[in-house]
């Protein structure tokens, strides 16, 4: 699987209430998830995100509650990808099982400035800056797991293997 976005750069430490604030926890509708997603830490995010846009972090990505609005307001704004430096484990499990491509690559995150374009090779686990041509490498993620993502998450999975 192979993404190129625009990328919008986050801190460390982002949580799930920053990512999809409390008041929106009345619905699972990823459309209406998505107009509230990252306000609270940027309050244009939802109207500058555009579909094939990618996230990039610092550490402990996802971090707070267990709650899969999270990866869903995420990938219902459009959003390609996450690169961080390290994801919250709960956050990383709910990603994968909804199908939104995640990659931690510790190396690139200080050297992708907000605006960049990247490109990202999530089956061979590299991560490339198209404004400096800069490759950074990252695990691969097995291939059962990028077949989870490839089918929009573990549910459509499963029911392809039926």
């Amino acid at each position: 699987m192979k993404f190129s976005g625009r990328v919008h750069k986050f801190g460390a430490d982002i949580d799930t209430d920053v990512i999809i604030p409390a008041r929106y926890l009345n619905t699972f509708d990823p459309g209406e998830l998505a107009c509230h997603c990252m306000e609270d830490a940027d309050a244009e995010f939802p109207a500058k995100v555009k579909p094939g846009d990618i996230i990039v972090a610092d550490k402990n990505f996802g971090c707070g509650s267990s709650r899969e609005h999270a990866p869903i307001a995420i990938k219902g704004a459009g959003v390609a990808c996450v690169i961080a430096r390290s994801f919250a484990r709960i956050f990383y499990r709910n990603a994968i099982n909804i199908g939104l491509p995640i990659l931690e690559c510790d190396e690139a995150i200080d050297a992708i400035n907000e605006g960049d374009e990247v490109e990202v090779d999530l089956s061979r686990g590299q991560v490339r800056n198209l404004r400096t041509d800069e490759v950074f490498a990252a695990t691969p993620f097995p291939g059962f797991m990028q077949e989870i993502m490839a089918e929009g998450g573990l549910i459509n999975y499963i029911k392809a293997k039926k």
